[in-house]
């Protein structure tokens, strides 16, 4: 027996859930599915100890789908936004410049929430959604689509009929290789260390981004932990180096982060294990085949810059929950999987391109080319108009 549902989301990470949890609140039927179970606890071997920023468009949305309830009480919020050029002869700061949200909203930029405690919210919200059946532990295997419906084999021998497929299931999405969708794809030779830290001085809500060289080097606040102000950090280098970093021994990699942090936070201290991810950008060529639509990182990947990828992919979301919305009766159909091509592909492409330009800025060695950098974002900055279109531009307000 095949079991029937209007959408079969394929991926269980942040992005899918929320478009779980966003379909299931606007009364469609959903599977979603995960070949692994959510980690929803902090000091677990496998937690994702990175962080997501959702912007502000994202938050109407979340509030929408019953999620930010219960987000709220958890969320760090963001400010203000610093610039720091560190790639001078030592690593201090020459120019230090602030983004503040106060120039253009009387909203912060975004709130900041750790990876594992969005599963774990999200998954609490889906328990509550009676016509949501999410199955961890449970992938895609095959997929076969006619003009009418979709059908999907799952991992475990079932299989679904349903009138739309939604492809958030990852970067190596089986799902977009199932319906011939090709990507092109970028690599820096880079690598990501994504953990958590203590500081003694505290962050004010400020996420700070220091660049030298190999990549920058974010702190993102994160509500205090065990009494002590804390942040988030990712830490991108050249692969070998980053590698060589998260072997290193607890003290001496600590004195290192805080050299890299220029000291701006007093001495670091761990507040987690060290996780590692690979770099790169990737953009599909298109992001919907019949009866299927891609979506998040399964559509487009960019470095972590500007807190754009889950708020791309939150757009991503935004735009087929329209569509499905304005034409439940065409869900999945050519005309709705056409329009929702049209209404991103343009925007991701300027995106991933603007984000790949600013991360190779960001790689420089080169001391010239480092000035050259440092003098840039101060010229960029000194032009209010300027400066309050980049904070537009980032938070993905037209």
């Amino acid at each position: 027996m095949a079991d029937q549902c209007d959408i079969l989301i394929s991926g269980g990470g942040i992005a899918g859930l929320t478009a779980a949890a966003a379909f299931g609140t606007a009364g469609f039927d959903v599977i979603c599915v995960d070949p692994t179970p959510p980690i929803t606890e902090r000091d677990v071997d496998g937690s994702d100890l990175r962080t997501t920023a959702f912007l502000q468009p994202a938050h109407g949305l979340l509030e929408q789908c019953g999620l930010w309830q219960r987000l709220d009480a958890h969320a760090a919020p963001l400010q203000i936004m610093r610039i720091v050029d560190a790639g001078g002869d030592v690593p201090e700061p020459r120019v230090v410049r602030d983004f503040n949200a106060a120039d253009i909203s009387d909203q912060p930029f975004g709130w900041n929430l750790p990876n594992w405690l969005l599963r774990r919210e999200m998954v609490a919200r889906l328990a509550e959604l009676p016509n949501v059946d999410f199955r961890p532990g449970t992938g895609t295997a095959s997929l076969f689509t006619r003009t009418a419906e979709a059908r999907v084999g799952l991992s475990d021998g079932s299989r679904i009929h349903c009138k739309l497929v939604i492809a958030a299931d990852g970067r190596n999405s089986p799902m977009r290789e199932a319906a011939g969708i090709n990507v092109h794809t970028t690599r820096y030779g880079q690598k990501a260390l994504a953990f958590a830290v203590t500081h003694p001085i505290p962050h004010d809500n400020v996420s700070t981004e220091i660049h030298r060289s190999g990549g920058p080097f974010t702190l993102v606040p994160l509500p205090d932990w065990q009494g002590q102000p804390s942040s988030a950090i990712v830490w991108m280098e050249r692969g070998p180096r980053a590698v060589e970093l998260l072997n290193t021994e607890p003290e001496v990699f600590e004195a290192l982060m805080t050299e890299r942090s220029c000291g701006l936070f007093g001495p670091l201290k761990l507040a987690s294990r060290r996780t590692i991810w690979p770099i790169i950008s990737q953009s599909a060529e298109r992001l919907a085949g019949e009866r299927v639509a891609l979506m998040a990182e399964a559509a487009h990947v960019v470095p972590p810059i500007g807190a754009q990828g889950l708020n791309m992919s939150l757009g991503d979301l935004s735009s087929l929950l329209e569509l499905a919305q304005a034409r439940p009766e065409g869900l999945g159909d050519a005309q709705m999987l056409d329009a929702y091509h049209k209404a991103r592909h343009t925007e991701i492409e300027m995106r991933v391109k603007g984000i790949d330009l600013l991360n190779r800025a960001s790689m420089i060695e080169a001391r010239p080319l480092r000035d050259v950098r440092a003098m840039g974002l101060n010229a960029l900055y000194s032009l209010p108009a300027v400066r309050k279109t980049l904070m537009q531009m980032g938070l993905g307000v037209r």
